[in-house]
């Protein structure tokens, strides 16, 4: 996929050939840490404008932010979309006069959907370039692991869509501006049983990923407090190819629908497996499922399937409209969720600084901590105690390789 690059600094290259060859060794998307594993310098390629000895913060005119997300690997769709709402957002914020009169610069690394490379570039944002504050990770285990570094350098870190209970768990510098899986879990949960009306459920879940493991669990607690029953619980590693031995055991269980918490990439290649073992039932799953490349990979085997989302580019609201037209503008296509979030994880940074009234990183951590009902395009933001965000999820259709919105769940009060 070819990516764009604009004056906002995306720094996904190499710094050498050597280090180039030998990050093509690492297994990029893995979803889990590997122990005793030297870890992989962080890949990137300095800035003209980048100053060799940085300030703390940034330069003179200037607010360094870092960022650090998957840009390439299994899942780097996810990175592409999340940084583009983030390069949106900036450059909204600097054309309003920026922050506390300085401009936000952004300062990005590849994680190649690596957990090790993940806390290599978040080190480097950390300790080289001084940065004011960390936007990122989408994976919950990158999240979870470039997270230690921010919560031990003291440096407030926002996590656009890490719906991982674990990514903030016990760590007061990390934040997220996307539900938790808890709430996603139940939200399926509920829509199944009431909507769909279909009480025998079966689920086929990523055991190498704590966001599949997670949202799975949520979702069948949920379920079965509901009246609903798990008839198969079955499993796979990310990068599988063949599903038809878990599919089987599906089929043979005889659910109403399958609940798939998994990413996108192998999401649709179980799809079309199902729909060729004669699985005609409705799939279901959760925001890792938000991605072009889902209905590029699984077609027409997608049809009659629902997934959870943070937001919908159909829903009427104003913060949409323009979010959604902006977006389109700048990048010639639809945002999708992942890009939503990034935007209102910056800009929720941004409303952070301006109230703390100063770059200081416990100020900035305090006042990203006692937002309330920040306005943001996936919904009305305000952060709890946990540090985590309180806000409706919504529910898409699959139909015709298109996913129209269908529902929403409100968190109970």
């Amino acid at each position: 996929m070819v990516r764009s690059r604009s004056s906002v600094q995306v720094l996904v290259g190499v710094l050498s050939l050597t280090l180039s060859a030998a990050l093509a060794t690492t297994s990029a998307g893995c979803d889990k840490l590997r122990g005793k594993k030297k870890k992989p310098a962080p890949s990137a390629s300095p800035s003209a404008s980048a100053s060799p000895s940085p300030t703390p913060g940034g330069e003179g005119g200037t607010i360094l932010i870092g960022e650090f997300g998957s840009m390439t690997g299994a899942e780097a769709s996810f990175g592409e979309s999340t940084h583009k709402g983030i390069e949106l957002a900036l450059e909204h914020i600097n054309a309003k006069g920026g922050v506390l009169g300085k401009q936000l610069k952004l300062k990005s690394y590849d994680d190649a959907g690596n957990p090790e490379q993940a806390t290599a570039v978040v080190t480097k944002l950390v300790t080289d370039d001084k940065v004011t504050a960390i936007l990122g990770e989408v994976a919950s285990n990158l999240s979870i692991a470039g997270g230690q570094v921010a919560q031990d350098s003291g440096t407030p870190m926002i996590s656009p869509s890490s719906t991982n209970v674990q990514v903030t768990k016990d760590r007061d510098h990390v934040f997220r501006v996307c539900f938790i899986d808890p709430f996603q879990g139940f939200a399926m949960a509920k829509f199944t049983t009431e909507t769909l009306k279909h009480t025998k459920a079966a689920i086929l879940r990523d055991q190498t990923q704590s966001y599949s493991q997670g949202l799975a669990d949520a979702f069948k607690d949920a379920y079965v407090k509901m009246g609903g029953s798990i008839v198969a619980d079955e499993s796979y590693s990310k990068g599988d190819k063949n599903f038809n031995s878990q599919l089987s055991k599906i089929k043979a269980a005889k659910p109403e629908v399958i609940f798939l918490p998994g990413y996108y990439s192998d999401v649709a290649t179980i799809a079309k497996q199902a729909r060729q073992l004669g699985l005609k039932l409705p799939l279901l799953g959760g925001d890792g499922w938000d991605s072009p490349e889902l209905f590029q990979i699984g077609g027409q085997a997608l049809d009659n399937t629902y997934f959870s989302n943070h937001y919908s580019h159909e829903e009427p609201r104003d913060a949409v409209k323009v979010f959604v037209g902006d977006f389109q503008k700048k990048f010639g296509i639809i945002p999708d969720g992942l890009a939503a979030l990034g935007y209102d994880a910056a800009m929720l940074l941004a409303d952070a600084m301006r109230r703390a009234g100063s770059t200081d990183k416990k100020a900035i951590r305090d006042a990203i901590a006692s937002t309330k009902d920040f306005p943001g395009v996936t919904g009305t933001i305000t952060i709890d105690a946990e540090r985590n965000s309180q806000k409706p999820a919504v529910i898409l259709k699959i139909e015709g390789g298109k996913a129209s919105y269908v529902a929403s769940v409100a968190p109970t009060p």
